[in-house]
């Protein structure tokens, strides 16, 4: 029955005169997310609303579902239109909408008309009145209710005559690519893969580096984390995952510095590492899943160490969300599942039985100092051999 779709916003709309921008960042993002579903569509804005028409045989299901990932989305409406063939036909193609979408007819409604063709010769609130004195009449069980109604009948005359009742909730946020780029420090856990996805729904542009320890960690816990960033694509887009070899370093500063701080000083090379990878792609900041006082390097003391080390603003969406919040979104989005398999990674094989959790940042440095030059060519050589997989 439904072949559009009305596309509604929320956040774009007080953006002023840059308001078309970020209209066709939108535009531009629902274009990519269909072509992923069988069908061609047709996507276009008029008169500050975006439609998405079907252009060929669809799969319903399917294009709600990709619809409801493309941040800046806030509503989506299923819609059927129809030629203006003068009131009466409105009024028959709006009982037969009635009709169909709801069998059961003991429910309440409301007719909200929108006239933007203003050479239509009824005003809207006439076709308000017209048209709900036609619903009571052919289904008698039928009432108006004008503040809470079970049906909002939505009909707006434009180009073609659009009628709706439904608004499917969006994602929300603002379209991917309007607040610049970041490099997401992407792990296996529940936390980074929803960090990524509260920035991105910002608008920003996620790319991603992930800390590899072969033998220690396996191929299949790479894989886990290739895993995780598909599913946060379906958001984002394509992200470009740089994957590190980071055991030598790990190795290295397990021998050289003070197992209480191991935690601590390889968070800080990780750090390094990842802003100048993020230098180099033009990034503008660093991504991490860190919640104050989830774990002994998530304390306030820990994270001022760990931020010391960079120039970059470091962004942390989840600073003050407990562990079933981050849960409950990793759960919505799709990642939890993936999250909970037991393949560890790098930051857990390493992890100190009792590692500090109020460090002091001169100590940190005094003893980062045992490391010497060759914790330098440690990093350039993971730089140099790094992999770059490009997910989507």
């Amino acid at each position: 029955m439904f072949k559009a779709f009305l596309i509604k916003y929320a956040e774009i709309g007080v953006k002023g005169k840059n308001r078309h921008l970020f209209e066709d960042a939108l535009v531009h993002q629902i274009k990519v997310a269909m072509k992923r579903c069988e069908g061609k569509f047709y996507v276009h804005k008029t008169q500050g609303r975006i439609f998405v028409e079907a252009e060929t045989e669809f799969d319903y299901d399917e294009a709600v579902a990709r619809l409801k990932q493309v941040f800046g989305i806030w509503g989506i409406c299923p819609v059927v239109y129809a030629e203006d063939g003068g009131f009466e036909q409105l009024t028959k193609d709006v009982l037969d909408y009635v009709d169909k979408v709801y069998p059961d007819k003991k429910k309440t409604f409301k007719v909200n008309a929108r006239r933007a063709n203003k050479n239509y010769p009824k005003e809207s609130m006439e076709i308000n009145a017209d048209l709900g004195e036609a619903i009571l009449n052919a289904f008698p069980e039928m009432t108006v209710d004008v503040h809470e109604p079970d049906i909002m009948l939505n009909v707006e005359i434009r180009e073609k005559i659009y009628i709706y009742s439904e608004i499917i909730p969006g994602p929300g946020g603002m379209p991917v690519g309007t607040g610049g780029k970041a490099m997401l420090l992407l792990s296996g856990g529940i936390d980074s893969p929803v960090a990524g996805y509260m920035i991105a729904k910002r608008g920003v542009k996620i790319d991603a580096t992930y800390f590899h320890a072969p033998p220690y960690t396996s191929e299949r816990a790479k894989q886990k984390v290739v895993d995780l960033a598909r599913i946060v694509s379906q958001y984002t887009g394509p992200i470009y995952l740089h994957v590190i070899n980071f055991t030598d370093i790990q190795l290295y500063i397990h021998e050289k510095c003070p197992h209480e701080e191991l935690t601590i000083i390889m968070r800080r090379y990780m750090m390094r590492i990842a802003e100048q990878i993020a230098k180099e792609t033009d990034c503008l900041g660093l991504i991490t899943g860190e919640s104050i006082g989830q774990v002994a390097s998530q304390t306030m003391a820990s994270l001022v160490c760990t931020n010391e080390v960079c120039e970059l603003p470091v962004y942390r969406p989840l600073i003050g969300f407990d562990k079933q919040d981050i849960v409950d979104i990793s759960e919505k989005i799709g990642t939890f599942e993936t999250s909970i398999q037991p393949y560890e990674d790098c930051c857990t094989i390493f992890v100190a039985k009792h590692p500090v959790t109020k460090p002091n940042v001169k100590y940190i440095r005094r003893h980062e100092e045992n490391l010497s030059e060759k914790i330098d060519e440690l990093v350039k050589t993971a730089l140099e051999t790094q992999e770059l997989i490009i997910v989507e």
